[in-house]
């Protein structure tokens, strides 16, 4: 018998907006002109404040900071397409899409500067915390996009990545698991081409990263992450596919990683400057502004009140973390079982004796 082919797969690579700001308005979502302004406000309130985290990160007041600088577009327009009902879990390089769900600013900042309370999302926001251990999200995320079917509920999940996720198992199986019982969840995968400092190619041998969802069985698309419209675009489309019950999608956002992988790295020891500089080329923030030119939705007034907004956004958000009292440190023991067990008892009552005398201001049990 002779060989035949029984399936075949094809990547489609959507860009509406180019770097000049050109935009292809027949495949440009429909957006209101607030909405595109709306788009502009966030990407350039995410850049004002992965600004100031860094800098304070360098002057001490932050822990270890992740940088989101030149993946903008690929978080907020990702993220705008998402409905209040719906569930987003992020990675560790997020707050963009955060901040457009409604997560407060300053819970960021707590975060990063080692409080834990940052991830105690609020009540009625369907947002998991930041996540750490690469790809550990991405199962949990497949596990309540299928819950949600199960339900009945008429909503979807997203869940956020890295490219190097995409060589960890978590990833492998949750998109296995997601294909066979047809979750209604969207992959988004920041594809910023470095793995801290492994490069893409040192990853995979595939072309793209959207064809490995080919493997388990639902479409993968490719498109420009620093292009909001195309990302808004995929997004939204992906969002409605799973809500009628069509299944998972990985959008595979082509971007870059401008800055190092956290402030404690630094990237020129295995990267190019001229390849940074090219990217620069690419910025999401400048090449939306253009398009905003180009149809009197921009000027240099409302680009000064935009940055100004922004940041007094962060300043403020900063006052407000930085004003906290200490953390009680009985949360420690707390949040783990509903009811303390006898052993986590003890261990919390000979914790808070010092110099074998009962502490009841909580800085005094952590400060001395």
């Amino acid at each position: 018998m002779p060989k035949m082919v029984i399936e075949t797969c094809s990547v489609e690579w959507l860009q509406i907006l180019d770097e000049d700001g050109i935009c292809d308005e027949e495949l440009r979502p429909p957006l209101s002109n607030e909405e595109i302004k709306k788009l502009f406000e966030s990407m350039v309130l995410a850049r004002t404040f992965d600004e100031k985290a860094f800098k304070l990160q360098r002057e001490g007041r932050l822990g270890t900071y992740a940088s989101i600088y030149g993946q903008e577009a690929a978080q907020v327009g990702s993220a705008f397409a998402l409905r209040p009902a719906d569930w987003m879990f992020p990675a560790f390089r997020e707050p963009g899409a955060s901040f457009v769900r409604g997560l407060p600013i300053h819970m960021i900042l707590q975060y990063w500067a080692g409080d834990e309370r940052g991830s105690q999302i609020p009540e009625g926001l369907n947002d998991f915390p930041i996540t750490i251990p690469v790809a550990t999200q991405i199962p949990i995320a497949v596990g309540v996009a299928l819950a949600a079917k199960v339900k009945g509920d008429p909503i979807a999940v997203m869940a956020y990545m890295g490219d190097g996720a995409t060589s960890k198992g978590d990833f492998h199986e949750g998109l296995n698991f997601a294909g066979v019982f047809s979750a209604p969840v969207v992959f988004v995968c920041q594809n910023n081409q470095w793995a801290i400092s492994v490069p893409l190619k040192r990853q995979t041998a595939a072309k793209t990263l959207a064809q490995k969802a080919f493997a388990y069985g639902f479409p993968g698309i490719r498109v420009d992450g620093n292009d909001v419209f195309a990302v808004y675009r995929a997004a939204s489309e992906a969002l409605n596919r799973a809500k009628a019950g069509k299944g998972p999608t990985l959008i595979e956002c082509l971007t870059y990683r401008l800055g190092d992988h956290t402030t404690a790295d630094d990237a020129s020891r295995y990267r190019s400057r001229e390849e940074v500089e090219q990217w620069k080329t690419k910025d999401p923030i400048r090449r939306l502004k253009k398009y905003m030119e180009k149809r009197n939705l921009w000027s240099e007034a409302y680009d000064q009140a935009v940055r100004s907004n922004a940041k007094e956004k962060v300043e403020r958000a900063v006052r407000v973390e930085e004003s906290l009292p200490p953390p009680d440190p009985r949360d420690i023991f707390g949040f783990t079982f509903e009811e303390l067990t006898a052993e986590l008892k003890e261990q919390m009552e000979n914790f808070l004796k010092v110099d074998g005398k009962e502490r009841s201001e909580s800085k005094d049990v952590l400060y001395g």
